[in-house]
């Protein structure tokens, strides 16, 4: 197999299925330029930039047609120059990858360049980004690459895009799922679920091939629960408390209504849990909740609203949100994707939790197993979680919990073919999709 040396760290590697896509020569000098024919399986484009002492000439596939180029390695990601000669470099982490799915879509338009930054992972963390879109999407992914490469980011030191998940995801440390049908006019959310299901147990298998063993997985696409729990069950080799399904932007909505109530800054209300599923069954828990450190109920002495208006003000955020300017929560959604990472390398500030939905099996809370459900989690910074013991429930939180738990009984059931437990029955009696994620 032929190795093309771009430094002592990285390579370019040039599998024998995609020499027929090779120009007949190419040179690297100052920029490497890789122009690959997109295909329907495997497809993708990988750029980098990365520390290199030498540079070396490139041989040459025998001479073939010269294809027609659909995409290309973008500038500067193809570079090769020598970094130690960069000061900051000097204090930089290893590489993390990070692979995105939905990465031409709404939300990765935000999120993507806070990976690229260092917002999420730091001032010391490089970063490569590798994303999957579609063939529907495929240039609109060149067009997202060509935006990071404007945007002159030093940490951001690769770039791969494509639509075959087992190229995209290979060597992951981070996989985002982003991207998952919508909900059509008329569609049930039990079609949505078979539907979206397919995706996301393609996407585990993928996951499981070619990942990290220790790959982190955050999955947004929604339903997101039970997309996680497929994803999860067709990634066997993979440990099920490295997925998540994001509820951030829930407990994020519900602190914004508890500061709103009590008269107070944001920062100051901690302790929130969503609990269950990412729909209109979804607890936002006040009883555990603190504002400046007291128990919320001691705050808001109006009872009545946190039982009655509460709940339904974080549920109908998102449809209230669209009412007023005709987009969907997009742009918030990233931000809670990267206060979801950020809350696993970081340490949880002493006393307080986040809320992340996680595999279910030995929870100290009394709720079924094999589901994928939020809970209360703290973490040490190191990318891994413990569910939160020093809770309390009375009738009313238990009652909520118990109808967000069955209705994930009833979704599992829903897909029981896409994750080895037969065939599937499906009887979801309500609608419970959240306003503005139709």
């Amino acid at each position: 197999m032929p190795v093309t040396e771009l430094s002592p760290c990285y390579k370019t590697q040039i599998t024998a299925p995609r020499l027929s896509s090779l120009p007949t020569h190419f040179l690297i000098r100052s920029q490497l330029s890789l122009r690959l024919r997109p295909r329907s399986k495997r497809t993708g484009i990988h750029c980098s930039v990365a520390s290199n002492q030498s540079q070396a000439a490139v041989v040459v596939a025998p001479p073939a047609e010269e294809p027609k180029s659909k995409a290309e390695c973008y500038g500067v990601f193809c570079l090769t120059y020598d970094l130690k000669a960069e000061e900051e470099t000097k204090t930089w982490k290893k590489l993390t990858t990070v692979a995105v799915s939905g990465a031409a879509g709404m939300i990765s338009n935000h999120l993507l360049f806070k990976l690229a930054s260092g917002e999420v992972f730091g001032p010391n963390q490089p970063v490569a980004l590798k994303l999957l879109g579609s063939e529907r999407s495929f240039e609109a992914l060149e067009g997202v690459a060509m935006e990071l490469e404007d945007s002159l980011y030093p940490l951001l030191r690769e770039v791969s895009i494509g639509i075959d998940p087992y190229e995209i995801f290979q060597d992951a440390e981070w996989a985002l799922l982003i991207g998952a049908k919508p909900r059509g006019p008329g569609m049930e959310r039990g079609d949505l679920l078979d539907i979206n299901g397919k995706i996301f147990a393609e996407q585990g298998k993928a996951l499981n091939d070619v990942a990290s063993r220790n790959v982190k997985v955050i999955v947004v696409g929604n339903p997101c629960n039970t997309n996680a729990l497929i994803c999860l069950k067709n990634a066997p080799n993979i440990p099920a408390r490295n997925f998540h399904a994001l509820t951030r932007l829930d407990e994020n909505r519900a602190k914004c209504q508890l500061a709103l109530k009590a008269g107070v800054f944001y920062d100051k209300v901690s302790n929130v849990t969503i609990w269950g599923n990412h729909s209109t069954t979804q607890v936002p828990d006040f009883l555990n909740a603190r504002i400046n450190g007291l128990p919320v109920k001691e705050v808001i002495k109006d009872h009545k609203w946190l039982e009655e208006e509460f709940t339904v003000k974080v549920q109908k955020r998102g449809g209230a949100l669209i009412q007023k300017w005709g987009r969907s929560s997009a742009a918030s959604t990233a931000v809670s994707v990267v206060d979801a990472i950020k809350s696993l390398v970081t340490p949880t500030p002493v006393g307080d939790w986040f809320s992340t939905g996680v595999y279910t099996n030995g929870n100290p809370y009394g709720i079924a197993e094999d589901l994928v459900f939020s809970m209360p989690c703290r973490s040490k910074g190191d990318g891994d979680y413990e569910l939160v013991k020093d809770v309390i429930f009375d009738d009313y939180l238990l009652n909520r919990i118990r109808k967000s738990e069955a209705e994930l009984l009833a979704e599992k059931q829903c897909v029981s073919h896409l994750i080895g437990e037969g065939a599937a029955f499906c009887e979801l009696t309500e609608d419970t999709m959240l306003p503005g994620e139709m």
